[in-house]
């Protein structure tokens, strides 16, 4: 069986997309995303914690992020989790974790996929499992 590397999130952008033209007509976009949540302490005080991560999309998806995306935009995003290393300037090695984006969904109306074209309907969360009524 295969493993599952799935990456759900819904937060707000942190600054604008970063876009890079690869070549060959191949573009990436880079942005920070904020994730917060709440919750209360044990004296009862409503604490807010916020989690950055650092999204890159590709190609179609990175041209609609440039397109459309600004710092604040609130998007839910779907991807996969990737990890990478480098040699900085003085030949340290620098390791960076990062969600590589497959679809985002931008809350204000607009929805795209991977390529950027046809639009597929919004997320929709199904049963699963041994206890669902789903005939097949």
């Amino acid at each position: 069986m295969a493993g599952v590397n799935k990456v759900i999130l819904i937060g707000n952008l942190g600054k604008d997309p970063e876009i890079t033209n690869i070549g060959n007509d191949v573009k990436k976009a880079a942005f920070s995303l904020a994730t917060s949540e709440s919750y209360k302490n044990k004296d009862g005080n409503k604490v807010e914690q916020t989690e950055w991560h650092n999204i890159v999309v590709w190609r179609g998806l990175a041209d609609v992020a440039e397109r459309f995306l600004h710092k604040g935009s609130k998007i839910y995003l779907e991807g996969k989790l990737k990890y990478r290393t480098y040699d900085d300037k003085e030949g340290n090695k620098r390791y960076i974790t990062e969600i590589v984006g497959d679809t985002f969904t931008m809350l204000d109306g607009r929805t795209t996929e991977g390529n950027g074209n046809n639009p597929p309907p919004p997320p929709v969360d199904l049963p699963s499992g041994p206890d669902d009524d789903l005939p097949f």
